[in-house]
């Protein structure tokens, strides 16, 4: 059977982290395991997550230590992980249906695993209500070149085969956006596999709206310039912002 790991990094994640937790538990699908790393929060945020593991019907790993960052949290959950296929939630993250894995499982019967597997978001506000669909919408097919558009698909929506994550770790050289350029090598990578990028065809994450990339937005954009143009070049970066900046325009 296919098996995912859940990686949730947590730091004084209290207010958000029990919206995450149960819509963890509440997936319909068995074959799954959750690893919450920490980096030693103040709050109470290990105190419930030992709580909800101590409780689960499936294997939670708590693991609370000083790190080096989000992205250093990522990796040690990545190395830890033993699923098929990784998907990241961040505290205040959720599936978008209780049998969103239930439903992954069924399309990968019989089928050689892709490497990735991607889908559509939703944006919901601190309560968990709807606000609006995700600006960037995932193509119907996509390559590591479809990147070049923007970040067209949400990372919590991006879900990595273990084996190749494993080989392509977060740079912790890029503090705000070092997502985007994951998910372009982890792209680049099954592409030299000749693994496929499935889309799942629904939505498979309801986002947070907030995080670390819009309250040093300003950063976040200097370093995914950065990054575009350590994959694409930069002139084909410069001339693809200078579109951003007319489509933006055209879209008032």
């Amino acid at each position: 059977m296919i098996s995912f790991t859940i990686i949730t990094c947590t730091y004084n994640a209290s207010k958000y982290i029990d919206r995450t937790l149960e819509s963890v538990r509440g997936q319909s699908y068995p074959h799954i395991e959750h690893f919450i790393i920490d980096g030693v929060s103040k709050d109470d945020t290990v105190k419930k997550v030992q709580t909800y593991a101590y409780d689960s019907r499936y294997p939670v790993i708590v693991k609370s230590e000083p790190d080096n960052g989000l992205y250093d949290a990522m990796n040690k959950g990545i190395q830890l992980a033993k699923g098929d296929y990784l998907i990241f939630l961040n505290a205040g993250d959720v599936f978008h249906e209780e049998d969103t894995l239930t439903c992954i499982a069924e399309k990968l019967k019989g089928k050689p695993l892709p490497g990735v597997i991607y889908g559509d978001t939703d944006i919901v506000d601190e309560n968990g209500n709807f606000i609006r669909k995700r600006r960037l919408a995932p193509p119907e097919r996509l390559s590591w070149e479809s990147f070049k558009e923007g970040m067209l698909v949400c990372h919590q929506s991006f879900y990595a085969r273990t084996d190749i994550a494993k080989q392509v770790p977060y740079n912790l050289n890029y503090k705000y956006s070092a997502d985007v350029d994951w998910c372009i090598r982890i792209m680049k990578e099954a592409e030299n596999k000749g693994l496929e990028l499935m889309n799942a065809h629904r939505i498979l994450c309801s986002y947070l709206e907030g995080g670390m990339t819009v309250k040093s937005h300003r950063a976040s954009l200097i370093e995914r310039f950065k990054i575009m143009s350590h994959h694409y070049g930069t002139l084909t970066t410069i001339c693809q912002h200078l579109w951003f900046v007319v489509r933006a325009v055209i879209k008032r």
